[in-house]
């Protein structure tokens, strides 16, 4: 599929959907080779963040111990602060080259016109440009700051008419495929950062409306696609939970309490999965705009034939 073409509202749709079909397995296969341990690694932490959760606030509770989670702190302090710490470490950095696979991916794409590229090759591509993605990361956060607080306050203005909720998506739409146009635009080596950013910028109002309000309704689609998923696990797990109280008039704390773990780390493992595939699909959809942005602004597939065709009299 040719990434840079122009597109219409309806083709960043079609497109995105037409490179899942053709390259879906490849793209998702060099996902989770690249950032399965990092997956894997948060996976497990929350897993003992959700059995913490049930273990001591959610026993306690049925236990009549309200002091349960201060008596906790205080005897293993030194094991949560450690957990809280990898945890903040192991999530930013999986953040990190998460975020930056779609970019990296999409670029060798283009490069080998097609998936004709291995997971050595993403990995070497990561390791050349892992400065630019340090580099990224803090200005990405500085930028945050001025960001966070205009749509903090548009948010605030939006959420006063139902009209305005529905536009919500736009704003998060608009603020991620700046951040992803700056990315890709700053790993193809020809701006530097802060260029980058205003480039992207000026990439958007080309087709401000139509870019955003895709971008937008990608990220509403994956947000009810998780909670209905998410929701899966909740209700069998209190279907099940009800099914003890009503079988068992005088049920246990520790079965309840079992019931409960089972329930927050199925719908935690489920939702992280399934958050994590569909990130990537709205990150494909970012990319597909982004190219197809850079070809309305700079014509460069459009130039390339020119070019064959010059070269072939």
């Amino acid at each position: 599929m040719q990434l840079y073409k122009s597109r219409d509202f309806g083709e960043y749709f079609q497109d995105t959907f037409a490179f899942i079909k053709q390259n879906g397995k490849h793209l998702f296969k060099h996902f989770f080779i690249i950032n399965g341990i990092f997956l894997l690694i948060l996976m497990v932490i929350g897993y003992f963040f959700s059995k913490f959760y049930t273990d001591v606030i959610f026993g306690g509770l049925l236990n009549g111990n309200s002091t349960g989670l201060d008596e906790y702190i205080n005897q293993n302090s030194g094991v949560f602060i450690v957990l809280i710490l990898v945890f903040i470490f192991v999530g930013l950095l999986a953040a990190v080259i998460s975020y930056s696979y779609v970019p990296i991916y999409l670029k060798l794409y283009n490069e080998n016109a097609g998936k004709n590229f291995t997971a050595t090759d993403i990995i070497n591509t990561y390791k050349a440009n892992i400065g630019k993605l340090f580099i990224f990361l803090l200005c990405g956060i500085a930028v945050a700051i001025p960001v966070t607080i205009g749509a903090g306050i548009l948010f605030f203005i939006l959420a006063i008419t139902i009209i305005g909720i529905l536009a919500m998506p736009m704003v998060i739409g608009a603020i991620s495929l700046m951040y992803q146009g700056t990315l890709m635009e700053y790993l193809d080596g020809k701006r530097g950062i802060w260029e980058s950013f205003g480039y992207s910028w000026k990439m958007m109002t080309s087709k401000f409306w139509a870019v955003i309000g895709c971008v937008g309704l990608f990220y509403l689609m994956s947000y009810i696609a998780q909670q209905v998923i998410a929701f899966i696990p909740y209700i069998f797990g209190m279907v099940n939970l009800f099914t003890e109280l009503e079988t068992n008039t005088d049920p246990e704390p520790m079965a309840i309490q079992k019931t409960m773990t089972v329930m927050l780390l199925a719908i935690f493992l489920l939702t992280f999965l399934v958050s994590s595939i569909l990130n990537v699909i709205v990150q494909l959809n970012q990319g597909v705009v982004y190219y197809s942005l850079k070809e309305d602004n700079e014509n460069i597939n459009t130039k390339s034939d020119i070019d064959l065709i010059g070269s072939s009299e």
